[in-house]
């Protein structure tokens, strides 16, 4: 079979389970509260409604190896409302509860917004047919009937000014009906790009290289109007050279009909809100932001010698502009400092945004932790541990977490755990939660990043085990985002819906700007270590965030590239 040396390839009986485990939350989903299209199941995306489709018969598998669980699964939907029409098949690996989705779509005929639009839309119909398909990639030899079990991905032949959004697969040779998927007219869809790497039969394994990819949108964030279908990409060697790009859907629904009204945002909060724990050694604790401006911080100007005192909602904090380097917040000098430095965990809660995901077909519910100080960073090395000194240190410290929730169901689908410069999307499946729907978010020790589970996380070379060490464990100390919580802007909503508080507007830094000889405090690490780990250790430096090297308070969440755009991950 090509000279296969790892990959085999089998029907359903001899690779998965007749019935893959599917994953549903802890507990059943509430009754949201009424009110345009949110959990509704479908989607006006303008001229065409999508839905969701969850139901999935198996077609085809195939498997690294002859554990079960390594392998990769292909689906087609069915229970395909009328008048829908299928866009794509779907796959995933083995070693994860099946809780894909597929999006199928019908044209909406009433939908005529201007003239020109009509002309366009009588010429054109929204969706249609394939004129044919292309063979792009199938484990058998090409000899008809030889191996009816095998996997056919054929990429449908769109016609001129239609584009295709979806794969199909079949366990046989011949061609798929013409009227088993659609195609979408082009000026409906969005440009989308390869995003995680399923399933990769390269040169080394075999003779005839293949891979699998899920995709995305290639424009995310709040403006974004690409919607995600669903489905894979794949390539082949057979088809080097050829156009075998797929599109997602594009959202030209200026209403955003499936995102929540406000009733429904806190009802999302209140059902889906994580507890944040810190660690039982935790001593830089969260503040609310106004605790912070009451007990003494201070506002400084360039050129100042003497800090002002800062309102307790931030009214007097300058508003707009970008970082220009001419205001910052720190601390008084006198024995309220380290009071402030501590923070005030009865006071803390989480500042929430509320904006539009993948199209508006998704919810971004981002959560903003403050918290007064940001302590000293530790380097890990093996089963050492050594304290930076001030390297890490700097005021004020915003870090976030984000739900993303499914506009058809209103399910939390995954929450993404910020991480200093970086950060992971993790699927529900993999959370832990601690009430009902309610996930747990760990805050690490003395620097604030959220992590999935209780642990030892390495920011460096996991390789070696040399970084920089984030401990996270459960504690008695922690805020419960369900209750304590405080909405701070929902721009999707209107104007004067959400009010966004002062203190949002203020583009500066949170905390001064003290530059000191990094080179030389890490030098002297350095120096100290065994001499097998020093080039390790120097290099790991040379990798790290800038801001470990001096103390610089952050700016705030509004001045953060995810404010407007998509979480990196």
């Amino acid at each position: 079979m090509f000279g296969c040396k790892c990959f085999y390839w089998n029907r359903l009986t001899d690779l998965l389970p007749m019935e893959p485990d599917i994953f549903s939350l802890p507990a059943p989903l509430p009754e949201w509260p009424q009110g345009q299209g949110f959990a509704s199941g479908k989607m006006s995306l303008g001229e065409l409604e999508v839905v969701k489709i969850t139901r999935f018969e198996f077609v085809w598998g195939c498997g690294m190896s002859k554990d079960k669980n390594k392998g990769v699964s292909f689906y087609r939907p069915v229970g395909i409302p009328d008048g829908f029409h299928c866009l794509g098949h779907y796959c995933q690996p083995n070693d994860q509860p099946l809780r894909g989705y597929l999006l199928a779509a019908r044209v909406i005929d009433s939908y005529l917004p201007d003239t020109d639009h009509v002309c366009a839309h009588v010429k054109s119909p929204a969706l249609r047919k394939p004129l044919d398909y292309t063979l792009v990639w199938s484990p058998d030899d090409g000899t008809e009937g030889k191996y009816s079990g095998f996997g056919y991905f054929w990429l449908p032949r769109a016609a001129e000014g239609y584009k295709p959004v979806g794969f199909l697969v079949t366990d046989k040779p011949g061609k798929p009906s013409l009227d088993a998927i659609r195609c979408v007219r082009d000026d409906l869809t969005d440009k989308c790009e390869n995003y995680r790497l399923i399933l990769n039969v390269g040169s080394k394994f075999s003779d005839f290289p293949f891979q699998i990819w899920s995709t995305r949108p290639c424009h995310r964030g709040m403006m974004g109007k690409g919607v995600p279908v669903g489905t894979f990409f794949c390539s082949s060697f057979w088809n080097a050279g050829e156009d075998l790009s797929t599109r997602c859907l594009k959202n030209l629904n200026p209403t955003l009909s499936a995102m929540p009204n406000l009733d429904q945002i806190h009802a999302l909060i209140n059902h889906y809100g994580p507890t944040v724990f810190f660690h039982p050694e935790e001593v830089y604790l969260p503040s609310s932001v106004s605790w912070f401006f009451k007990s003494g911080a201070l506002l400084y100007k360039s050129g100042m010698t003497v800090g002002e005192a800062i309102d307790a909602s931030g009214s007097n904090l300058p508003g707009g502009g970008t970082n220009d380097g001419q205001f910052w917040i720190d601390l008084p000098s006198d024995d309220h400092r380290d009071k402030i430095i501590h923070g005030h965990l009865g006071s803390a809660k989480l500042y929430v945004h509320v904006k539009p995901a993948l199209g508006g077909s998704f919810t971004d519910i981002v959560m903003w932790v403050f918290c007064p100080f940001n302590g000293p960073a530790n380097l890990k090395i093996g089963p050492m541990s050594i304290a930076l000194g001030k390297i890490g240190e700097h005021i004020g410290d915003w870090e976030h977490f984000t739900l993303r929730i499914c506009n058809f169901t209103g399910e939390l689908w995954s929450i993404y755990f910020s991480q200093h410069s970086g950060g992971e999307w993790v699927d529900a499946y993999k959370l832990e939660y601690i009430e009902g729907n309610k996930a747990i978010v760990y805050s690490s020790k003395a620097g604030h990043a959220s992590f999935p589970h209780p642990g030892t996380y390495i920011q460096g070379s996991s390789k070696f085990g040399i970084g920089i060490k984030n401990d996270a464990a459960h504690s008695s100390s922690y805020v419960d985002s369900s209750s304590q919580y405080e909405l701070i802007a929902a721009e999707y909503l209107g104007e004067g819906v959400v009010t966004e508080p002062c203190w949002l507007q203020y583009m500066r830094e949170w905390g001064p700007t003290i530059v000191y000889d990094s080179r030389a405090e890490i030098d002297k690490i350095i120096k100290k270590l065994p001499l097998m780990v020093r080039y390790s250790v120097e290099n790991m430096f040379n990798k790290l965030p800038v801001e470990l090297y001096k103390e610089e308070g952050p700016t705030g969440p509004k001045e953060k590239n995810n404010w407007f755009g998509d979480e990196r991950g």
